[in-house]
């Protein structure tokens, strides 16, 4: 990847298979500096799958990633189980595996709106509050890219805009990437600037509003999310700094159809 390229990470013809199960093919995507993209598809359709090459974490049968260099990313997972007799706060927590100075955490968890929680134990917290502890664990690398998989899953409705509206002031206040899976779509398009649509590989890609009238789209999640689409669309009324303009208001389709 070239030193100037606007790409923080590049997928190239990604191919991954799964106890015999083809999970991705061909994969083709990048993303660039200070975007937020968005994932959405049927259940089984790669998306954690995706996540997961893309931080190294499975290497792919075929294809290539291309990251920039030293890039620095931070990890929301789906879900963390704890024992629920771990007697752990969440100052605690984000000072484990490796000791943290006390001033970064303190500033994750503000940025975040958990320090209030910071001494309460760690398995008291509501779903919400911990998505805000896991999120400010992974802010302590400084990340030039935050990846997120369904990190509002089990959260209800207030609280998942409230995620999501979070995660737009925080690519605002640090000039991050933001990738994220979700199933959220009456509101994910709050914070999106692009959105993939996955089903092995990719059907469509575009704006918001493309994507929710693409044929792709629509035969996977129906015709009635359409209003909700235009209901949380995110404006681009203003500068993001260094980011650059959003795509074009069009959707990419796959000539072949859903795979």
């Amino acid at each position: 990847m070239s030193a100037c390229s606007a790409s923080l990470i590049r997928a190239e013809g990604i191919a991954v298979t799964l106890g015999g199960r083809r999970v991705l093919h061909d994969v083709h995507m990048d993303l660039e500096r200070g975007e937020i993209v968005t994932i959405v598809g049927p259940n089984g359709s790669g998306k954690t799958t995706l996540l997961r090459v893309l931080i190294g974490a499975i290497q792919p049968d075929r294809g290539r990633v291309q990251r920039a260099p030293g890039l620095r990313f931070g990890y929301v997972p789906q879900r963390l189980d704890l024992d629920p007799t771990l007697p752990i706060t969440p100052r605690r927590f984000l000072g484990l595996p490796r000791r943290q100075h006390h001033s970064a955490i303190t500033a994750a968890l503000e940025r975040t709106g958990a320090l209030p929680l910071q001494h309460q134990p760690l398995t008291s917290l509501s779903g919400g509050q911990f998505q805000r502890v896991l999120l400010a664990r992974a802010l302590l690398s400084d990340p030039q890219l935050l990846l997120l998989d369904e990190p509002t899953q089990g959260l209800d409705q207030p609280a998942t805009a409230a995620f999501y509206t979070l995660i737009a002031d925080l690519r605002e206040e640090l000039g991050c990437a933001v990738l994220m899976v979700s199933h959220d779509l009456h509101v994910v398009m709050q914070a999106s600037d692009r959105v993939i649509c996955l089903n092995g590989h990719i059907c469509c890609e575009g704006t918001p509003t493309a994507v929710s009238a693409a044929p792709e789209y629509r035969a996977f999640f129906g015709t009635g999310t359409q209003g909700a689409f235009a209901l949380y669309r995110h404006e681009h009324d203003h500068e993001h700094g260094a980011t650059p303009p959003p795509p074009a208001d069009r959707a990419v389709t796959d000539a072949g159809g859903v795979g």
